[in-house]
């Protein structure tokens, strides 16, 4: 691959990236959607480009929350046991599947699939819409709150399905106050992005040739990507606790619907 063209790919993907991570759309989702669009390094280097963008919105998240960082070391460490619980579904599911899950969206029904996925986002942030407008009395972030967002973010493994869009609905339809819902859902990012790569660090060390075609080019156009997705991933950020504090996620809603739509439209039409 040309210098150019990796840059421009990955700048491209990086900003997506940035974007979609922190607002409830899913990032994994439109990173998918693209690539199978012909913007991406080939299906067999997807996950690996994927997990690197996602480096990139976990240095958003540490630029953003350092503070609250700092804080979960601090006694009673409740926060911090609630986080470890909360981690462990994805981290189980991630491990017993997530080859299974990435094999589902390659192939002639991987629109199909994604379609169904932001639909489904797109339900549920219609819910939590709802729910968080009629609801008057909310409650502290709870073990079982916090729970609940922990296994809906196993659940947005799936491409399509928002992992931040997942876990503040669980957290919302739980009854906890939002803004602690929504701190919490951009910490529980930390240790799954963080997992994600270690996995994949390994499985490079294990088998170099497995990213050998990516070459210096594709390397140094993955640099530029990670670099766009933090520097966009805290402008989402900061947009994503606005739009909390409001509980307005209608036009996001929308916004999947019609981009489930496209993927109907495009799977139909056997564009793609």
């Amino acid at each position: 691959m040309e210098l150019w063209e990796a840059v421009w790919k990955s700048a491209i993907l990086g900003t997506v990236q940035g974007l979609t991570e922190f607002l409830p759309v899913s990032s994994s989702g439109h990173l998918t959607f693209l690539q199978l669009l012909g913007l991406g390094f080939g299906d067999d280097m997807m996950m690996f480009v994927n997990i690197m963008m996602h480096l990139g919105t976990l240095v958003a998240v540490v630029a953003v929350f350092w503070r609250d960082i700092l804080a979960l070391f601090k006694k009673p460490f409740k926060t911090l046991f609630m986080l470890i619980v909360a981690t462990i579904p994805a981290g189980v599911v991630g491990l017993l599947f997530n080859d299974k899950i990435d094999a589902l969206f390659q192939g002639p029904t991987a629109l199909l699939k994604l379609a169904v996925c932001f639909a489904v986002t797109g339900l549920m942030l219609l819910v939590a819409e709802l729910v968080a407008r009629r609801r008057k009395k909310v409650h502290p972030l709870s073990w079982g709150s916090s729970t609940a967002m922990g296994l809906m973010q196993a659940v947005a493994l799936f491409p399509g399905i928002s992992r931040s869009g997942s876990t503040i609905v669980a957290g919302t339809v739980a009854g906890a106050d939002r803004e602690q819902v929504a701190s919490f859902s951009f910490l529980m990012s930390i240790p799954v992005i963080l997992g994600s790569f270690a996995v994949e660090v390994y499985g490079v060390i294990k088998e170099p040739s497995a990213v050998a075609d990516i070459g210096t080019n594709g390397f140094v156009g993955i640099a530029v990507g990670v670099v766009l997705a933090a520097v966009f991933g805290v402008l989402a950020i900061k947009l994503m606790l606005r739009v909390i504090r409001k509980a307005n996620y209608m036009w996001f809603s929308v916004y999947l619907v019609c981009l489930s739509l496209t993927c109907f439209w495009l799977n139909a039409l056997g564009i793609f």
